[in-house]
């Protein structure tokens, strides 16, 4: 959620206006902590939390605090920027790749087979499928060593580790 205030600057800067009085309904909230406000533009949908509404055509600023999530509030503010310029804004801050998904999803699915009960084989043929596990030779294949890693990373989401996908630093390191 980006911060954001009245500006204070010159006739001469470019601004940006935004009229939070067109925002209906569920766009745009009261709360005890301020104003919070959904914004849809640029093919995104832009949280934006306000201590009091801006006058009607006030200029805007956003505040960008030096904390822990200043980073992930940085690309925030530029894709919200990005889209009041009308240009493409990319990826949001915390999105996994399609390959980070897929990790995720197997994981999951690694570690319900493993707490129903069944054997790292059993798991990697409802993974892999049954024509990829050798009959021989289990103990050192890669895809029992893949199985135990997906069961692990399933175990330390299921234990909390889901929090980290919320504060990641940056893009490269999807699901590790």
């Amino acid at each position: 959620m980006l911060p954001v205030r009245a500006a204070i600057c010159s006739a001469a800067n470019k601004g940006y206006e935004l009229e939070f009085s067109n925002l209906v309904g569920s766009e745009l909230r009261h709360s005890q902590d301020g104003w919070h406000a959904i914004l849809p533009l640029g093919g995104a949908k832009h949280r934006l939390w306000l201590r009091e509404l801006p006058a009607s055509g006030s200029l805007v600023a956003v505040d960008l605090p030096l904390d822990r999530d200043f980073d992930i509030r940085l690309q925030a503010a530029r894709r919200f920027w990005l889209a009041l310029e009308q240009r493409a804004i990319g990826p949001p801050p915390l999105s996994l790749s399609i390959q980070a998904r897929h990790r995720l999803i197997l994981a999951m699915r690694a570690v319900d087979g493993r707490l129903e009960g069944n054997s790292y084989r059993k798991i990697a043929q409802a993974l892999f499928g049954m024509h990829r596990i050798p009959d021989r030779g289990w103990k050192t294949h890669d895809l029992r060593s893949r199985t135990i890693r997906l069961v692990q990373t399933g175990l330390r989401l299921m234990r909390g580790g889901y929090r980290a996908l919320l504060h990641r630093k940056s893009n490269k390191n999807d699901a590790s």
